[in-house]
């Protein structure tokens, strides 16, 4: 299927989501500039490779294969006590903020520099200041890593919400989690969802209500939820109210209580194990296919959230927008690859709405890419040594394709009962508008900050 086709489809699912033709009808304001930044959290080519089998068979194209630049981008982190120091393997908040910032930092760190935890200037803020709208939509709760490093500076990305600021064992029985230095009454910004709430953000929507139900830091009766509507956010919960939101109102869009819930599943709870042996012999396990996970038929899609974004940030000065499947990732690491391929299929899904929106928009510059690489590798699903009776090692898991094929994936990292591990690979970078012909085929993540800024016309800034 061509670009031209799967934009017609794009745009028909465009009109059906909003109900509103008027609004992608003609091209209008062509001279603006936009912005739409998309990342797969964990998006790498093994993931790709496995979404593109699953979803369109080996023969077939996804958009991604369509669009007309295709590049390689060269995760960035550097170590926290020497950032002069490369740290190869990075985490969300690290490369989130690279990207969002254009500073290269360390792990866990959202929207502040390795050791000397000062502050750095994001995209969206940059453009905010500039008189252009800005939005965030995600599948993850929106205080997580990567949306966080757009809007919020904090020295430890588990920081969510006020409750969350010093904890032992936020995600490991060995880490220890201290915002400590960003409580308001030290002189921070406080917590990450509190942060949100006072921003100057058009539109954030994903999930998270957990920790905007907490109690404000310097507050002993008002919630972070108040304080948003505090701040001049209308605050929302379901589908029923996405559809209803008016354009002059700044929305907050809480769908779910953290990470919204993933649109596939294993059938019988499928997911990788490690494999068996009896008597010495690998026990090759059973295939297993892909099916809709009930939880997610009532919370909003990706596309559906992304196509609200759109016609609401449309404005006569431009807009910046984040758009994130973040599952992918989390998905991965639970050794979990039905939910990984189906959050690939959402951020599809997204491009196609994004696409229909940049061919009405031309000045509409769309970057597609990854915060950094996940270990899920595409094995043969049965091991050319089985006969030697060697096996996988890690977690293995056999998927039953549409197309009557079995794809082998294996998570492999780490033996902990806990998750699997990200990578060090370079990642894809998907393009499709204006200056596409000035990117460079391999670039590394701080330029996604340079190239977006140079779109905006914001330079310098």
């Amino acid at each position: 299927m061509t670009i031209k086709s799967l934009v017609l489809v794009a745009t028909s699912l465009l009109l059906a989501l909003t109900g509103c033709a008027s609004s992608i009808s003609k091209p209008e304001n062509q001279g603006r500039p936009n912005l739409i930044l998309i990342i797969g959290d964990g998006f790498d080519d093994q993931q790709i490779t496995i979404a593109r089998n699953y979803l369109v068979g080996s023969g077939g194209e996804l958009l991604l294969d369509q669009l007309p630049y295709r590049g390689m981008v060269q995760v960035q982190a550097v170590r926290e006590d020497n950032p002069n120091e490369p740290n190869y393997v990075a985490d969300s908040a690290a490369t989130a903020t690279t990207m969002a910032g254009g500073v290269v930092t360390s792990r866990q760190r959202v929207g502040t520099t390795a050791k000397t935890d000062e502050d750095i200037t994001s995209m969206l803020e940059a453009a905010q200041s500039a008189g252009l709208r800005t939005g965030i939509v995600t599948t993850a709760s929106v205080t997580d890593a990567t949306p966080a490093s757009f809007v919020a500076h904090v020295s430890h990305r588990f920081c969510h919400g006020p409750d969350n600021m010093v904890e032992q064992g936020a995600r490991l029985s060995t880490a220890t989690t201290d915002c400590s230095a960003d409580y308001k009454k030290n002189g921070g910004r406080g917590s990450i969802a509190e942060q949100i709430a006072s921003s100057k953000l058009d539109l954030i929507l994903g999930g998270g209500a957990r920790y905007f139900g907490q109690l404000a830091e310097d507050s002993n009766d008002t919630t972070v939820l108040r304080e948003a509507q505090d701040y001049g956010f209308r605050t929302i919960s379901d589908r029923a109210e996405l559809k209803s939101i008016r354009q002059n109102e700044r929305i907050l869009g809480l769908f779910s209580g953290s990470t919204m819930p993933v649109r596939y599943r294993g059938v019988n709870g499928g997911q990788a194990d490690f494999l068996e042996r009896i008597d010495g012999k690998v026990v090759w396990p059973e295939p297993f296919a892909c099916e809709i996970n009930p939880a997610s038929d009532s919370m909003p899609t990706l596309s559906e959230m992304t196509v609200t974004a759109l016609r609401h940030l449309e404005n006569e000065s431009g807009f910046a927008l984040m758009i994130e499947a973040a599952s992918i990732d989390k998905q991965a690491h639970s050794r979990s690859p039905c939910g990984s391929i189906g959050e690939v299929e959402q951020l599809i899904e997204s491009l196609q709405a994004a696409i229909a929106y940049q061919q009405t928009h031309p000045n509409t510059l769309i970057l597609v890419t990854a915060d950094h690489g996940h270990s899920a590798t595409l094995i043969p699903d049965i091991s050319g040594l089985a006969e030697l009776e060697y096996g996988s090692p890690g977690r293995f898991a056999r998927i039953r394709t549409p197309e009557g094929g079995i794809m082998g994936i294996n998570y492999a990292s780490n033996d902990s009962p806990m998750w699997d591990e990200h990578s060090g690979v370079a990642v894809p970078l998907y393009a499709i508008g204006p200056g596409i012909r000035d990117i460079p085929v391999f670039i590394r993540q701080a330029e996604i900050h340079t190239i977006s800024l140079q779109h905006l016309g914001l330079t310098g800034r």
